[in-house]
């Protein structure tokens, strides 16, 4: 006894460390994903499910520094992501984007696992983007156009051809080896691959847009959403950035992934007269969904807490059925 405390002695405790390699190789479905995110987001609204608004810090070199909080009752983890963007990595072999993942016991705080964050990063935001298509984009989507053609884009394209009855992809991008790589990937899926020689070219005719332009200090907007036609769906993976922001006017309905988030950031996203709502509205009902088939819609969105929760804590529960992972004693 100390201070009157009975110390049980405590069973080995261990941390499972989730590779890259590993987690690609993890059965999850893009539906999975949809449904984990769609939970949490419930769970919010029921006071079960928490999300800290991003933290950023943005040196005056173009580095992007951000870290991102939430926890849960069900399933009870608590995850913290840590991310860093430079656009000069690629120079030196790496990636633009590193980051990584942490998951706790959301009662105990005891450290679960250490997650590859690039891959939570890539899942989980094809994942926010396809809660909001499938309330937000016609069900008969058909072409998808892509603007920047990297890992986002990657994600997107498995993502939202589990969704839609995709025929077709154009694919838009600065340099020709990504272009080239997404066209085969959708080639390989038994779709139609279309490198486009301009970016008004790829979205005119398109059903779902998804851009995905790295960021950088040097970024000058170049998109103009009149180019869209009606009934098209976009959705913004970089903060809006490349749009002409005269033109997001032309959209009907705009949504963003978390109000609060929002009112939070020196800087909004877009125009908040233009903004009708957020995630959690549409997955709650709370705000409705496509109204009309001509409607042009928008998901413009900075990354979801949440989302990062949902996938981390699905892929860790995974890997525990399976006994996969690199075990560290705590």
């Amino acid at each position: 006894m100390i201070d009157g405390l009975e110390i049980a002695t405590l069973a080995p405790r261990v941390i499972r460390y989730l590779s890259q390699n590993l987690l690609q190789s993890l059965p999850l479905t893009p539906q999975e994903i949809a449904a984990s995110i769609e939970h949490l987001l419930q769970g919010r609204s029921r006071q079960q499910a928490w999300n800290a608004p991003k933290a950023v810090i943005t040196p005056p070199d173009g580095r992007y520094m951000m870290a991102t909080l939430a926890a849960a009752e069900d399933p009870p983890f608590l995850a913290v992501k840590a991310l860093l963007l430079n656009p000069e990595n690629p120079e030196h072999g790496y990636h633009s984007i590193n980051s990584l993942v942490t998951l706790l016991d959301s009662h105990t705080g005891l450290p679960l696992a250490i997650l590859d964050g690039n891959w939570v990063t890539a899942v989980r935001t094809a994942g926010l983007s396809a809660v909001a298509a499938k309330r937000l984009a016609r069900p008969d989507a058909a072409i998808a156009a892509f603007i920047g053609c990297g890992v986002q884009a990657q994600s997107h394209l498995q993502s939202f051809a589990a969704l839609f009855p995709l025929k077709q992809i154009r694919a838009f991008g600065r340099g020709t080896v990504n272009r080239d790589a997404l066209c085969r990937s959708a080639e390989q899926m038994g779709l139609m691959a279309v490198a486009s020689q301009t970016a008004q070219e790829a979205v005119s005719d398109a059903d779902l847009i998804i851009t995905s332009v790295t960021l950088s200090p040097q970024l000058l907007p170049f998109l103009d959403a009149r180019w869209l036609k009606p009934g098209a769906f976009v959705t913004m993976t970089d903060l809006a950035a490349p749009w002409l922001t005269e033109s997001m006017s032309a959209f009907d309905r705009i949504i963003v992934d978390d109000l609060e988030q929002e009112a939070n950031m020196p800087k909004p996203l877009v125009d908040p007269a233009l903004v009708g709502g957020d995630l959690t509205g549409l997955v709650t009902g709370s705000m409705s969904g496509r109204c009309a088939d001509d409607e042009r819609t928008a998901f413009v969105f900075r990354g979801l807490a949440l989302g990062d929760l949902a996938v981390a804590g699905l892929a860790y529960q995974r890997a525990c059925e399976g006994s996969q992972g690199t075990l560290i004693e705590a």
